[in-house]
């Protein structure tokens, strides 16, 4: 049971939390009924059996033990006295089934409002939305755990001081929201790929396809671009570690593993976003996946129309990350040292960023320049984050030194 439990911990947690952020109006007490629904769940499944509909009960115990509470503390708010009696019925069950599916929506542009910075709306979402730790977010946005935790804190405060409703916004609101929940889904779905958490990046894939349904019945083209976006990298999953959990490279994938549905929809999709007004990075770099996609092996991919599309992404997005991107394009184009020529100067623009070292090492490898192919590598490993990337670049690395 403890098993059973667990399982369904990982799998519904921010699910029963989001609803009971709705049904409750504050984090903090949906945290609180957050425990005390698994405290109930522990207590009472090991005699009774996992329910039929897990996250139903355990939204409804844990909004109904915290309405007890409150009741005995004699803390009464404006919403107790219109509540049932604390015993969840048929209805209430019923009705916990039909609205969490779309509740961690609602609760992503709550944590995306406008009157909250950018940064706050990202790192409150990926704190209260996708259950992601303190430290790791702090580690994403390269900043002092403290700092990170004063800004969720200062997030919640000021959804609470001004009566931020737990909503999605109106069609007058959302196209000035949409951008900020977009990036935040993004990120949510890079940590679960970075981390190997097939849980993070489906639900990331799950809040995308939420939102093309929302945007429906012709949902913007970055909508469709993030989508598709999502879908061709995740196809690739299932390839991208051996047997024994080593980082296999893009050019040396077994590409029999990758996922055909996937990259279908993920390449309709794209083409649908390129063809619609507005498109920008994601339908770009959406662009860029397919070509990778439907290339029949490495040596196949057309990689003068990658260049291409690294190009127009620059002029939408130019930053050193794009740059390094079509640095690599450039030198798989037309040979390392046109790659390392564009390469080098971005070095000192992405000092944290364990990509650029990598990229840089692996372009003085194929030029035969040894030596810095090797200053690269460590640094390289010195910044990796996940081990089996840090494992390959030490292999790399020991094979120039062997």
């Amino acid at each position: 049971m403890r098993a059973a439990l667990d399982a369904v911990y990982r799998e519904h947690a921010r699910r029963v939390f989001s609803t009971l952020v709705r049904l409750l109006g504050s984090f903090e007490l949906a945290e609180e009924a957050l425990h005390d629904a698994f405290l109930a769940a522990a207590e009472q499944w090991p005699a009774h059996g996992v329910p039929a509909h897990p996250v139903a009960w355990l939204v409804s115990a844990g909004r109904y033990r915290t309405i007890d509470r409150l009741r005995r503390e004699r803390r009464f708010m404006a919403w107790d006295d219109t509540l049932a009696d604390p015993a969840p019925g048929p209805d209430a069950l019923a009705e916990a089934r039909d609205e969490i599916p779309d509740d961690r929506l609602r609760l992503v542009f709550t944590c995306c409002h406008p009157s909250l910075s950018e940064d706050a709306r990202i790192a409150l979402t990926l704190r209260e939305v996708c259950g992601l730790g303190t430290e790791a977010i702090a580690a994403a946005f390269v900043l002092p755990t403290p700092t990170l935790a004063q800004r969720i804190v200062r997030a919640k405060a000021k959804i609470a001081a001004a009566r931020i409703p737990y909503e999605v916004p109106g069609p007058a609101e959302l196209p000035a929201r949409l951008t900020s929940v977009l990036r935040v889904v993004y990120l949510v779905f890079n940590e679960g790929h970075a981390a190997r958490d097939a849980g993070l990046a489906d639900e990331a894939i799950r809040l995308a396809r939420l939102l093309l349904v929302l945007m429906a019945p012709e949902p913007p083209a970055e909508t469709r671009g993030l989508l598709a976006l999502l879908l061709l990298s995740d196809a690739r999953r299932a390839a991208r570690l051996d047997a024994d959990g080593a980082l296999v490279p893009l050019d040396r994938q077994d590409r029999r593993l990758w996922n055909r549905a996937l990259i279908a929809e993920g390449c309709t999709l794209a083409e649908a976003a390129l063809r619609q007004r507005g498109f920008g990075a994601y339908a770009l770099q959406a662009a860029i996946a397919a070509v990778h996609a439907e290339a029949a092996d490495a040596d196949a991919t057309d990689w003068a129309q990658i260049v291409g599309l690294y190009d127009a992404l620059w002029r939408v997005e130019p930053t050193p990350v794009v740059a390094l991107n079509r640095a690599v394009a450039v030198a798989m184009r037309d040979g390392p040292e046109a790659g390392l020529a564009l390469l080098r100067p971005l070095l000192p623009q992405l000092p944290a960023y364990p990509a650029a070292p990598a990229a840089a090492a692996e372009l003085c490898r194929r030029a035969g320049l040894l030596d810095e192919a090797r200053r690269h590598y460590r640094d390289a490993v010195a910044l990796a984050r996940q081990a089996p990337e840090r494992d390959f670049l030490a292999a790399r690395l020991a094979a120039l030194c062997g």
